[in-house]
């Protein structure tokens, strides 16, 4: 029922500036297929990571050293387009993406990272071209990041950010869907009651 909780965190931040990056590229079908969530870092941008004969592909920019160990992704407008599959999400997180930064991102998917640990960051088309630039250079590829008074810093970039006050709740505190709900299991209780109280059938 809990994620990692994200305070601050500072780490390499890789750009990947094109628009609209769909979920069937983020995570393909083909890894869909699992009984559970194990293993989806494999597949993770499947499709541009690799070749057809299952060589990395030099040009991909996680294949590269300086931001192979990203924790972040500076990303084009509309990330997170096409089919709802959490699974996208959760092949992120597996790799250790920490936050995504860009414009607009698919609604689906937006709700969907703030529910599973990853924090999906809306700033404006100027800071997010700046901050792609700089950190295209591997000299410059560390940013900060931080949630408590939610900025974005680094190589001489700042900028603030706006979250909604329950989805950076849970981020802070590391839960999930299950865990957010699981904070009102007291009220619930005390609803169950009553209604079973005044319909005893119901039991039956």
């Amino acid at each position: 029922m809990g994620a990692e909780p994200f305070t601050v965190c500072t780490g390499v931040a890789a750009p990947m500036p094109a628009a609209n990056i769909d979920t069937d590229v983020i995570m393909p079908k083909q890894f869909l297929k699992g009984i559970d969530r194990a293993g989806l870092d494999a597949g993770l941008f499947y499709g541009v990571r690799f070749g057809a004969d299952g060589v990395p592909n030099p040009d991909f920019i996680l294949n590269q050293a300086p931001w192979r160990d990203a924790r972040f992704l500076v990303v084009g407008p509309n990330f997170g387009c096409g089919s709802s599959r959490e699974h996208a999400v959760w092949g992120l997180r597996q790799a250790g993406i920490r936050a995504l930064i860009g414009t607009t991102f698919a609604g689906i998917f937006f709700d969907n990272c703030s529910r599973n640990g990853l924090l999906a960051i809306e700033a404006s088309a100027e800071h997010v071209a700046l901050l792609s630039e700089a950190v295209s250079a591997p000299e410059r590829r560390q940013v900060t990041v931080n949630l408590l008074d939610q900025t974005v810093t680094g190589q001489g970039i700042q900028f603030s950010f706006h979250i909604d006050a329950p989805r950076k709740d849970a981020l802070l505190r590391g839960l999930d869907a299950i865990g957010v709900t699981w904070q009102g299991r007291e009220a619930i209780a005390r609803f169950e009651a009553a209604h079973f109280a005044a319909s005893p059938w119901l039991r039956s």
